[in-house]
Formats: structure tokens, C-alpha cells, sequence
């Protein structure tokens, strides 16, 4: 598969080539000090380039299709990971994985939306879209954790719930209305991480927590940039604009009180190192499971209603 570069990055892709092609020459030339300066120069644009991102810049950086992927996450995370299937009504759907597994010294249960790396991947995952069973699925894994007193772990990256005529035929918004209700009270702890795109319901239908995380290059908003654009401006083309406007990135969220804590990315994305972003990932997620399971659970339930309860803005 050939190597993705945004648009944003080709110079700095186009510096490196350069860099490559250089050291082909280096044994018969001394041009070593030249190759050293133009990593510098490399270096000191790759960090001008990803500190200074704009929104919409880190939204296409949440949909690169090298990024890590849930089912990517759990083998870096999880010992042990035995993935459990269907919802015992209607199927299994391949956009949602789940299972139990061990992190550090503890069993969680793991379960996440799962797009694809190609395109027959991706008809297999519905790019990441659920349909009512997936969310029926997830809830019947998250019941199942709290019958044995397991904390949930939610990993978000979709584009939005899946919008077909036969999702609503099957009752795709009373699935997502009843995993909000039922996890609003589920007994364990329940942590959130948006790993990448995080859209609409089709997020939000796994995305009650008491802890919610963001990736640092990921986005989480009611609604798509390129779609809001489409219904104030009836076109695609002020995305951008859109995306200013929606102020969905990690530290615009932290600003609201939407999220809890950003996870810190490799610089360039989590797709550069993903053993890196991995490793940190486990590290914060052990750290906050620890003072969770320290909360009595009736106080725990009370600060989760109440954490979303205050999100928001009105006038009376």
C-alpha cells in the first residue's frame, strides 16, 4: 500500500526524499555536513509543521488510514484478549470488537469500533459504522463486565452510526438510547477514549464515562465538518470553516469540560509510533482505573450523572 501524505506534510515528506537521495551519494562524496543540516532543517519544520495544527488539519490527521485501529490498541494493551461475538438478536456486527482481557494485573473488558485498512477490509467493518446489533453487542458486553465487577474501557473512532434504511428498521436510535441509559448507571468503572474520529451518536451510543480521554490528534463533535458544511453552506467546500466553528479538537474539549485528559501524541500522529502512543495510552488508562476503583460506587454513579449534567450551555 502506498504511503499516505496530507497535504500539510509533503514538504516535509519532500525534504526527507531529498535526505535519501543524498545518502545514496554519501560514499563517494563528503557531503555529510550537508545531509546533518538538512535533518536539522527537517526536524525543526516537522515540529513547526504538527505544533501549529488547525483543526481541520488534525481531523485529517484522525482519519489517516495508517493510524492505530482498536483492534490494534488491544494487542498493544491487552495479555490474554478473548473476543466475544453477537448480540443474541438479530448478529454480529464487524464494526464494534469487544472481549475481556488483562491490563497490568487487571481484567477489563475492552471494546471499540473497528474500520478497515482496504477497501474489502472496510465492507467488512461498514467503515467503522454500527448498526443496532453492534450496539446491542457492546451492551450485552458491558452488562456482562458489571455482573463480574469488570471496569469497561470504550475506544471511539467512527465516522457516525451507520444511516441505512434498514438501521432504523431495526431500531438504531432506541439501541443508542438505551446503552446512554444503562451506562449511566452501570456499576464498574467506565472509561472513554477517542482514539480518532468521534461522530455523532454513533460515538456517543459507547461513549458514557466516568474519565473521558482524547487522543491528542483526534476529534469528537455532533457532527462531521464536511456534513455541517453541507447544510449551512450547501456544499463541502467550507469544511474548514467548519471545523473552526465546531471546536472539536482535544484542547477545545478540554475548554468545555467535555473531556477529562488529552493523551499525548508521537510528534506527526500516533500512526508514526503507535508502539509509543500505545504504551502511553496503557500507562494513563492503569493510572486512572486506579483511583476509580477506589470510589464507592453509589458516589461513583452520582459524579457520572452529574459530570454530563453540567455540560452544556443555556439561558433560562
Amino acid at each position: 500500500m502506498a504511503k499516505v501524505i496530507l497535504d500539510f506534510e509533503r514538504p516535509i515528506f519532500e525534504l526527507e526524499q531529498k535526505i535519501v537521495e543524498m545518502r545514496k551519494y554519501s560514499d563517494n562524496l563528503d557531503i555529510a555536513h550537508e545531509i546533518k543540516s538538512l535533518e536539522q532543517r527537517v526536524d525543526q519544520l516537522r515540529r513547526s509543521v504538527y505544533n501549529n495544527l488547525t483543526r481541520w488539519q488534525r481531523v485529517q490527521l484522525a482519519r489517516h488510514p495508517d493510524r492505530p485501529y482498536t483492534l490494534d490498541y488491544i494487542g498493544m494493551l491487552l495479555t490474554d484478549f478473548v473476543e466475544l461475538h453477537g448480540d443474541r438478536h438479530q448478529g454480529d456486527d464487524k464494526a464494534i470488537v469487544g472481549g475481556f482481557g488483562t491490563l497490568g494485573h487487571q481484567t477489563v473488558l475492552m471494546l471499540g469500533h473497528q474500520k478497515g485498512r482496504d477497501t474489502k477490509s472496510n465492507i467488512y467493518r461498514n467503515f467503522g459504522m454500527m448498526n443496532p446489533e453492534g450496539y446491542r453487542k457492546a451492551l450485552r458486553l458491558m452488562q456482562l463486565a458489571a455482573k463480574f465487577n469488570r471496569p469497561v474501557i470504550t475506544l471511539l473512532d467512527t465516522p457516525g452510526a451507520f444511516p441505512g434504511l434498514e438501521a432504523e428498521e431495526r431500531g438504531q436510535a432506541e439501541a443508542i438510547a438505551r446503552n446512554l441509559f444503562v451506562m449511566s448507571r452501570l456499576p464498574v468503572p467506565i472509561i472513554v477514549v477517542i482514539i480518532g474520529e468521534g461522530a455523532s451518536g454513533g460515538a456517543l451510543g459507547i461513549g458514557i464515562g466516568d474519565r473521558i480521554l482524547m487522543f491528542e490528534n483526534s476529534w469528537y463533535s455532533v457532527i462531521a465538518p464536511e456534513s455541517c458544511s453541507s447544510i449551512l453552506w450547501r456544499s463541502w467546500d467550507y469544511k474548514e470553516q467548519a471545523a473552526e466553528a465546531l471546536r472539536l479538537t482535544a484542547p477545545d474539549l478540554i475548554e468545555q469540560g467535555i473531556v477529562d485528559r488529552i493523551v499525548p501524541e508521537p510528534l506527526g500522529g500516533a500512526h508514526r509510533l503507535p508502539d509509543v502512543a500505545g504504551a502511553t495510552l496503557k500507562s494513563i488508562l492503569i493510572e486512572e482505573l486506579t483511583k476509580l476503583k477506589k470510589i464507592p460506587v453509589p458516589k461513583l454513579l452520582q459524579k457520572r450523572v452529574e459530570k454530563f449534567a453540567a455540560m452544556g450551555a443555556w439561558k433560562e
